[in-house]
């Protein structure tokens, strides 16, 4: 199904500091669809949760970009509700619709926009790769190592990341959408959606970054998993030595 318009939207709770990155690598993205597709529709929406610090600002001072905010209470009900409100300014039907996901602490390439539309002229849902983005002392770290043994960074790789997902709306609607939970709504999610019959693929051509960092928002999030990867590896070190 042709798809005309794409829908962006990227839940955030007190990522003051991470969103200004994250809202320009995505202007870009928007930049260059507009240069070879300049009939498809964009809207960026931002779900505010429970923001406590300048996040809302960083937002209002980005031209282009609305939000939603509210006490979501969750990164699962923060998609679900950001989906929603971005669905409800365009007037297309779901079916024209594709939702693109990303995190806060998160950095697009500058072709994702135009990579997912060109994949959702094929496909119901997409499956992005994420990769660290190490700061420099971090890149030969044994954690960085570890992450990289662990991780086919390929086109039919087997990794989910709400910071890289695609779908049709119609699709997302029917599943019921990303359930309200801390953590795994996207997993569940993509689970339902291929259980339903939804064309899919796993794609690298449009690889995010997301932060590194080990301390994050959402618990057993990605964050979590690199801290837990870290100390296992570290064990694991240390077992190994005479």
């Amino acid at each position: 199904m042709r798809t005309t318009a794409l829908a962006v939207v990227v839940p955030a709770r007190d990522e003051e500091r991470c969103l200004p990155r994250c809202l320009s690598a995505i202007t870009q993205a928007a930049d260059l669809l507009a240069e070879r597709n300049p009939e498809v529709q964009v809207s960026v929406t931002v779900a505010l949760d429970r923001c406590t610090d300048g996040s809302g600002r960083v937002v209002r001072n980005h031209h282009g970009v609305g939000a939603v905010a509210g006490d979501f209470g969750s990164v699962g009900r923060a998609r679900d509700e950001g989906i929603r409100y971005a669905l409800e300014q365009f007037e297309n039907e779901p079916g024209y619709l594709w939702v693109a996901n990303t995190d806060a602490d998160t950095c697009v390439p500058r072709n994702w926009l135009a990579g997912h539309h060109a994949l959702a002229q094929d496909y119901d849902l997409v499956l992005g790769s994420v990769e660290p983005r190490w700061e420099p002392w971090e890149r030969d770290s044994v954690l960085a190592q570890a992450w990289a043994t662990r991780h086919r960074l390929a086109a039919g790789h087997a990794h989910i990341h709400g910071a890289n997902l695609g779908f049709r709306a119609s699709s997302y609607l029917e599943a019921g959408g990303f359930a309200h939970r801390e953590s795994g709504e996207d997993v569940e999610l993509v689970e339902r959606l291929k259980a339903r019959g939804a064309r899919w693929c796993a794609v690298d051509s449009v690889r995010a970054l997301t932060s590194a960092r080990t301390r994050g928002r959402a618990p057993a999030g990605f964050a979590d998993y690199l801290r837990r990867l870290g100390a296992e590896t570290r064990t694991n070190s240390e077992k190994s030595l005479p």
